[in-house]
């Protein structure tokens, strides 16, 4: 099938992860088409509207044109103008998926959606993260794409040292990602008890340069909100010892999908289980190693975008 996505802006550039796995591990031929970008965070594009030439604009009109799928991602729909194109206007003998990625104006009123999808009849829906699940049960859960065997995304081929605990958090909204528990940890362990640890707070810089700084430190904090982000499966995939409050729900979803109950997250659900494990790790920085090389292992065996593709082929497979 020849698959269209849409999206305002890539959301953690999971969107084009998607096309690529698509591109490279089966039949089917993908492209993506965005509108925005949001922060500095530099996603990789591949037909983005404001770089478009006339003869980019041709290419987008043939391939409204010529798609068996238009694969709308977050809030985008039909009525969505794509420069001098409205997918509207080209949704005969297409089938349509809605891909759902946490973005707050569903986040804040998901019956919306669910009222709407129903009432056009649409029932090819997608969400990124299994808690989505509880706000469109009707969907099913399509997990991320990691590229493991690409460099950026693979464990630090350096002498990372164990003197000291290096610590990542990459948070998009700090309000959403626990940043402020973090940092009053952090301040904890280094000021009253006297510990080695650094903190990295990578904030609102390209992808490429965020994943490389993740990349030479020993632990990940995602965030502790019970669900993982893109970066916990970043973090993995780098071998990372990646901390996350992730909860029965999302556990027993990601063990359903992946066929193991041994996951590689370090759970802490609040900011004392949270001191208490990275006071550990400080104290053992070998053992983040450890279980870093577990969380590698993991992504390998039951997360690669070679698998996960063929979760979402199953999907596409399935389309009326």
């Amino acid at each position: 099938m020849k698959i269209l996505m849409m999206a305002i802006n890539d959301p953690a550039g999971t969107a084009i992860q998607m096309c690529k796995a698509l591109n490279a591990y089966t039949d089917h031929t993908a492209r993506l088409v965005t509108l925005e970008t949001r922060y500095t965070h530099s996603w990789e594009k591949d037909l983005h509207l404001p770089d478009m030439g006339d003869a980019e604009l041709e290419e987008l009109r043939d391939l409204f044109v010529g798609s068996d799928v238009f694969h709308f991602h977050m809030t985008c729909d039909e009525f969505q103008p794509f420069g001098p194109f409205i997918p509207a206007d080209y949704l005969e003998g297409k089938m349509i998926v809605h891909h759902h990625h946490g973005h707050h104006d569903f986040r804040s009123n998901p019956k919306s959606f669910s009222e709407k999808y129903a009432r056009l009849g649409r029932t090819n829906l997608l969400v990124s993260t299994p808690d989505l699940l509880k706000l469109l049960p009707e969907a099913r859960w399509q997990p991320n794409f990691v590229p493991v065997n690409d460099p950026d995304f693979m464990p630090y081929s350096g002498d990372k040292g164990a003197d000291q605990l290096l610590v990542a958090h990459s948070p998009t909204r700090k309000d959403l990602k626990n940043t402020d528990d973090l940092l009053a940890v952090y301040e904890t362990l280094r000021q009253e008890k006297q510990l080695g640890v650094q903190l990295d707070l990578i904030d609102d810089v390209p992808n490429l340069e965020c994943l490389q700084r993740k990349q030479k430190c020993h632990v990940l904090f995602d965030h502790m909100q019970g669900y993982y982000g893109v970066s916990s499966l970043e973090g993995l995939s780098q071998g990372l010892a990646v901390i996350a409050g992730v909860d029965e729900w999302n556990k027993q979803n990601i063990i359903e999908f992946t066929g193991t109950d041994k996951l590689p997250w370090v759970v802490a659900k609040n900011r004392q289980e949270l001191q208490d494990t990275m006071e550990e790790l400080v104290c053992d920085v070998e053992k983040s190693l450890e279980i870093g090389i577990k969380s590698r292992a993991f992504m390998e065996d039951y997360w690669s975008d070679k698998h996960a593709i063929g979760h979402m082929n199953e999907f596409y497979s399935a389309l009326a």
